[in-house]
């Protein structure tokens, strides 16, 4: 459960949030600016056909959250969101036992109907925002707006904010760190949050930012929240990319320049070679979905981290390495993705490291993935961030030719980034 501590922290930022999210919304709202407008040109000309399609789908569906799947597998209450590890089965050397753990295979009879309802809010709430943003009809922001109550704000069927219970196994702890990689499918909800904000009164846009900051305030102090923080593989990625949307959405710039200066100093340092592969993901038994997938979750943080008009967007990183610097007036949201370490490494590396594969994936050099090869690649976001900020041309031509919509299950809750309209 939330730390009781945190009651302070909420009943203090209730009094200032309506102010706060006030100061911010025209930050959120407004249409990128100078180069960023052909980036969206692009993505809606792209896109504009598919968004209306999806959001067409998505007007007239009901909410659906976790209080609608209770199950006596969790020791919560039914708005305590509950998730069983994907890779965890029978050891048929003590069936009494705890599930062991087979990497890669994922097992369809651990319980995951949290997880699809948080999949299924992922894909609304950002199709109807991305067709209110090309169309400025107001009846997808009401359709989205009813989903964003229903999960974070109406009594009856809210989520609570903590993922204490997500990713245990059988016989085994009811909830892992791990388990915090669940929430992802919660980025483009945030930032959708944030782009319809002038359009919820402050008695349900005050409690929907009070929801993140208790989530992001666990994230930040729970035992799980800190060990994800710190795991050294796409955890810790993704980890961050959720900080860094959830404080976007709070307009909290301290957590903000946190998650960038771990990315600089111990990231990608850590996690990526210099040739622009990340070692831990390669190594796994799935390593060709897990490169695309960690590779896309630094890109979209590092884009993340360099979109807003802060202020301040300047830091030093490694000894010798050139300082990143931004002003308001010449914010560049590819900033971070080319920043380079002395030793080579760069988002743009990676780009360049893993591009060819996915043009081709005949010449991927390494194991085949034990599970789902046939169903990657997709239209990698990777690839849309990488060719806006590191200029290269062939990777949006082949960011325009791959998959928008996967159909596969493991794909898609490895495919947080579904509406890249919002993100230029």
């Amino acid at each position: 459960m939330p730390n009781p501590s945190q009651n302070i922290d909420r009943r203090r930022f209730l009094t200032i949030s309506t102010a706060a999210a006030l100061a911010a919304r025209s930050t959120f709202a407004q249409p990128a600016k100078s180069a960023l407008a052909d980036a969206y040109a692009m993505v809606a000309a792209a896109d504009h056909d598919r968004i209306l399609r999806h959001a067409g789908y998505w007007l007239n569906q009901p909410p659906q959250t976790i209080t609608s799947f209770p199950t006596p597998k969790s020791p919560g209450t039914i708005h305590d969101y509950f998730s069983e590890a994907d890779y965890f089965w029978p050891n048929p050397a003590n069936p009494t036992g705890p599930y062991k753990e087979i990497d890669g295979k994922s097992n369809p009879a651990n319980f995951q109907d949290h997880r699809r309802a948080l999949i299924r809010l992922s894909q609304c709430v950002p199709s109807l925002t991305a067709a209110w943003r090309l169309t400025r009809q107001e009846q997808y922001v009401k359709a989205a707006a009813a989903h964003l109550l229903a999960w974070f704000v109406t009594p009856a069927t809210r989520m609570n904010p903590n993922l204490q219970y997500s990713q245990g196994f059988h016989n085994g702890p009811t909830g892992r760190s791990y388990g915090i990689i669940d929430t992802l499918h919660l980025v483009e909800v945030a930032r959708s949050a944030a782009i319809l904000s002038d359009y919820l009164p402050p008695m349900q846009w005050t409690p929907l930012l009070a929801w993140f900051h208790e989530y992001l305030g666990w994230m930040k102090t729970s035992a799980f929240g800190i060990k994800e923080r710190d795991a050294t593989n796409n955890h810790g990625i993704c980890w961050g990319l959720q900080a860094a949307e959830f404080a976007r959405l709070l307009n909290d710039e301290d957590t903000r320049a946190e998650v960038r200066d771990r990315f600089i100093n111990i990231q990608l340092p850590g996690q990526m070679a210099p040739n622009g592969g990340f070692p831990r993901e390669l190594a796994r038994t799935k390593p060709y979905g897990y490169s695309i997938f960690n590779f896309d979750a630094a890109s979209t943080l590092c884009w993340s981290l360099s979109s807003l008009d802060e202020k301040h967007l300047s830091y030093t990183g490694p000894a010798n390495a050139a300082p990143v610097e931004a002003t308001p007036a010449t914010v560049d949201p590819g900033a971070l993705i080319r920043y380079t370490l002395p030793t080579g490494q760069s988002v743009c590396q990676a780009a360049a490291f893993l591009e060819p594969y996915l043009a081709d994936k005949s010449t991927w050099p390494y194991p085949h993935d034990v599970q789902h090869w046939d169903s990657w690649p997709v239209r990698s976001p990777g690839l849309l961030f990488c060719g806006l900020a590191c200029d290269k041309a062939n990777y949006l031509a082949l960011w325009k030719r791959l998959d928008p919509d996967p159909t596969d299950p493991e794909v898609i809750r490895n495919y947080p980034i579904r509406q890249p309209i919002l993100w230029v």
